[in-house]
């Protein structure tokens, strides 16, 4: 928090674009756009918000502005004090946009009484901090001196978590005459490097050749890491396994069970014995999380289902087999098989109420804002499209945003405390999927009492006869008045109009509680006098 203070954290790495000015439903929003350098320490400035979007400071805190987030320890905060945005804990991109070109966090903030959303998102800058580095930093080959130029034999890929430029690039192979370097680009699972026979072995010139392959950043100057690999020249096993498709390529639902079987592939080798017998296997570039998804029979080469395919986690995999012999040493060749993960109806729509006034005076008007809502649902396709609305007869409505799946809960028609005073809405979500899945979340809703109804009394006119010679002081009528409003707008006061009239110049005499409308005669009346007067009450 201390360095939220310092000038030269405020400026680094730190653009502001404001993208976006607009009013929904009556509901103030804008969007700004900020940048950041990963690892900055804790309390580092992102942005002053509230001098971006022209807010006055002084309010934020009354108006309790604050981030939406549903994040346990979220990784930015706002201080109402001043409205400055900054991180609340050390940022590392690799954590939190895991194997993602860019990184940018999207955060909702919000200010109540007038409701105000305004939309920050955060571009967290990759930093060259990580080197490539190799499974191991030796590995051995073992190839026969009969296999022929051409031949390729994958390498255990290196890995570098940083993105974009700073990520592997490309890698390099020392300088040998039987061997050179292919790198095949297999989309999210990165670059693996290919081993290329290009020149005929003999075990008998040299039994072995001692190869350096290094792996090379984007960076400037580039970070790099190697691996030795020592190809040990073997004798003779000369025909390897021949898969029976040059791609293998199938359709497989999310959620299929365990055991499912994906696809049966097929290789034949021309040797006979062991070095005709062949293996399958999965070659070892291939990601080591499909190995908790997929397994291979090694003897008739099946792929099944080992663990929970999601189509919202992934939905295409790519994945390089391998068929070997038993031959000593063994000779192998290696396909692709990919496989496409059809969507599946699994997942339900999510509503979230991201904001949401409780009370709402009666005397507002239709289209008054009540509620944000999002809605989400992971699946794709008709299987993601949400249709949301409100269900029961209820003066309220669904507005949708102009951003993509958010609505606003608006008053329909006009509002009257005195015939309902509360409100349960519920909202419901309903995707499109066939079964559809939907889910629903209510909203209480209070009516707040406006001072729109005068006091009525029980009668009018009241009559009441005194007899002569009262008692002065003593009650002698009771005027009653009551009003449908509540708490204040109800409270009652009585009171007669003396306006100097003849009937009022009598009035002079009489007196009237202000609170329970009890009349008082202040004097002893005659009849003889005065048989009868007129006054008014009013409360």
């Amino acid at each position: 928090m201390g360095q939220r203070g310092c000038d030269q954290t405020w400026m680094k790495g730190r653009s502001v674009v404001c993208l976006i000015a607009m009013l929904l439903c009556g509901v103030a929003s804008a969007q700004l756009r900020y940048s950041i350098s990963e690892e900055v320490e804790e309390g580092t400035v992102v942005g002053n918000v509230a001098k971006d979007l022209g807010l006055d400071k002084s309010t934020l805190k009354g108006r309790k502005y604050r981030i939406v987030t549903s994040a346990i320890d979220p990784l930015f905060n706002v201080d109402q004090n001043d409205g400055i945005l900054y991180a609340r804990r050390k940022i590392d991109r690799e954590e939190v946009c895991e194997r993602s070109s860019t990184c940018t966090i999207n955060l909702k903030t919000v200010l109540e009484n007038p409701l105000e959303v305004h939309y920050v998102a955060i571009e967290v800058v990759d930093l060259n901090d990580h080197s490539p580095t190799f499974p191991e930093k030796e590995t051995t080959l073992e190839i026969f001196e009969s296999v022929l130029p051409g031949v390729r034999i994958p390498l255990q890929p290196a890995r570098d978590p940083d993105s974009g430029p700073f990520s592997l690039q490309q890698y390099k192979l020392s300088s040998n005459d039987h061997f050179r370097l292919e790198v095949k680009d297999s989309g999210d699972d990165g670059k693996i490097p290919v081993l290329i026979v290009q020149k005929s072995l003999d075990r008998e010139t040299a039994g072995s050749h001692t190869l350096i392959l290094t792996a090379m950043d984007g960076g400037k100057p580039p970070k790099s890491g190697t691996m030795n690999i020592l190809v040990s020249v073997l004798d003779v096993n000369d025909n390897g396994p021949i898969f029976s498709k040059d791609v293998y390529t199938v359709m497989l639902h999310e959620n299929a069970p365990v055991d499912t079987t994906v696809i049966q592939v097929n290789a034949t080798d021309l040797d006979d014995g062991p070095n005709g017998d062949v293996v399958y296997s999965f070659s070892n570039g291939v990601n080591r999380k499909f190995f908790k998804l997929f397994d291979i029979n090694q003897k008739t080469g099946e792929i099944i289902v080992k663990g929970l395919i999601d189509y919202e986690e992934r939905d295409r995999y790519e994945i390089e087999i391998q068929a070997s012999d038993k031959g000593l040493p063994p000779m192998a060749t290696q396909k692709s098989v990919i496989i496409k993960i059809v969507d599946v109806n699994d997942n339900a729509p999510d509503i979230e109420v991201t904001s949401f006034s409780s009370s709402i005076p009666e005397d507002s008007r239709p289209g008054t804002t009540v509620a944000l809502i999002s809605v989400n649902d992971l699946d794709s396709g008709v299987n993601g499209k949400v249709i949301c609305s409100v269900i029961d007869d209820v003066p309220f409505v669904l507005s949708p945003s102009l951003q993509d799946k958010m609505y606003s809960l608006v008053t329909k028609t006009t509002l009257d405390r005195e015939k309902q005073s509360q409100y349960i809405i519920t909202v419901v979500a309903k995707d499109c999927g066939q079964p559809s899945l939907s889910s629903e979340n209510t909203i209480s809703v209070t009516v707040s009492d406006v001072n729109d109804n005068s006091p009525e009394f029980s009668l009018s006119p009241y009559t009441f006869y005194i007899t002569e010679g009262n008692s002065p002081g003593a009650s002698v009528f009771s005027v009653k008045a009551s009003d449908r409003d509540e708490n204040d707008n109800a409270r009652i006061s009585y009171h007669i109009i003396r306006d100097g009239s003849e009937d009022n110049k009598v009035t002079s005499f009489l007196n009237i509680n202000s609170e329970n409308g009890d009349i008082l005669a202040l004097k002893s009346f005659d009849f003889e006098t005065l048989k009868t007067f007129q006054f008014q009450v009013v409360n």
